[in-house]
């Protein structure tokens, strides 16, 4: 970054290349105002370049702008193809809902790859699209085609141990997770490798994960993990804390994904009132569009039971296991213990 700056100090105008450098690293730090505010520069100053519109899609996406991104993808897609720009696309249109699009997109990318990396990194997400919609056998072989590929790659460990769970076949999640966190030790990684462990009953060894995320909570700056590190704390730590982090990645970029850690953070915190309206932003369609998430579901029917509203809470919490019943290892259990504690509803009654 400072190299950058250096070279927009030494050449302010025209300096395309070095704005467009800045929009990259404002993204990877999950700084979504930054990432826009500089690809919009760096586009006006190089129009037919793909590089500016493939950050300002990341930068519409964190900020919740969809009308922004679906602008800028169908630029990014005029001027480029290739493996980058499959995966915004996948992304956006996940983001929307649109998963038989999503799913045929990366086919068809598959076929073209032109690297096992890229053949990896598009099985991967074509896994993560099928865990999400609850189909965790498929799930498991695109992962295990990506290790094909690619062997010992982070990304196919991780999505191969989160199938793995949802499979019920714990100790192969165990060994793939712990792989993948040795590899590269991504927070999102560690925190479901830690949560795994509390499932098991294995509290030392949970202890050890969670300490990690403790240590990147009390860094200055969060960067791109502050949703998962918010949810570590939600869960594991101090939800005050948590509050006050997500109040502050709602502000920098209002997504849904935001709305539904600050959502969950304020229930953890107390706040069941507050968090409700953030929750019910994070999966109602005409905000959130048509994409369905186990998490996000069972999040807004565990503070609808909290809020009295029982019969919404049956409803999503059917939902968030309709989608997948073994969306988490340690709250895929409490979400079926809680509809069995709701019963059904009385249709004697009024």
């Amino acid at each position: 970054e400072r190299a950058l700056r250096a070279s927009l100090k030494v050449r302010p105008h025209g300096n395309a290349a070095a704005l467009d450098g800045l929009a990259a690293l404002a993204v990877a730090r999950g700084d979504w105002r930054g990432a826009r505010t500089y690809g919009e520069r760096a586009r006006k100053l190089a129009p037919d370049s793909w590089s500016p519109y493939a950050h300002l899609v990341d930068a519409g996406q964190g900020l919740g702008d969809a009308k922004a991104t679906g602008r800028n993808l169908e630029k990014l897609t005029e001027l480029a193809s290739g493996t980058a720009v499959t995966l915004r696309t996948v992304a956006v249109y996940r983001d929307r809902g649109w998963r038989e699009d999503a799913e045929a997109v990366l086919s068809d990318a598959e076929i073209r790859a032109g690297t096992p990396a890229e053949q990896a990194a598009l099985l991967q997400r074509g896994g993560d699209l099928a865990w999400e919609r609850g189909d965790a056998r498929s799930a498991l072989r695109h992962a295990d085609a990506a290790l094909a590929a690619v062997p010992h790659a982070a990304e196919a460990l991780a999505g191969r141990g989160r199938a793995l769970v949802s499979l019920g076949r714990s100790s192969e999640a165990l060994q793939a997770y712990r792989e993948a966190v040795e590899r590269r030790p991504d927070s999102r990684y560690v925190l479901e490798l830690g949560e795994l462990y509390t499932s098991l009953g294995m509290t030392d060894a949970a202890r050890a994960q969670y300490d990690v995320l403790r240590e990147r909570a009390a860094g200055t700056d969060a960067g791109a993990d502050v949703l998962v590190l918010g949810r570590f704390e939600a869960d594991h730590g101090d939800a005050r804390a948590a509050v006050t982090r997500l109040r502050e990645a709602w502000k920098r970029g209002p997504s849904m994904a935001a709305a539904d850690a600050l959502g969950w953070a304020l229930h953890r915190a107390g706040d069941d009132r507050e968090a409700l309206g953030y929750l019910r932003r994070a999966t109602d369609r005409q905000k959130a569009g048509t994409l369905r998430s186990a998490a996000r579901m069972y999040h807004r029917g565990v503070v609808e039971r909290e809020r009295g509203l029982d019969g919404a809470a049956r409803r999503h919490l059917d939902e968030a296991l309709r989608i997948d019943p073994g969306f988490s290892p340690v709250d895929a259990p409490r979400a079926r213990a809680l509809r069995a504690q709701l019963g059904e509803p009385d249709l004697r009654r009024g």
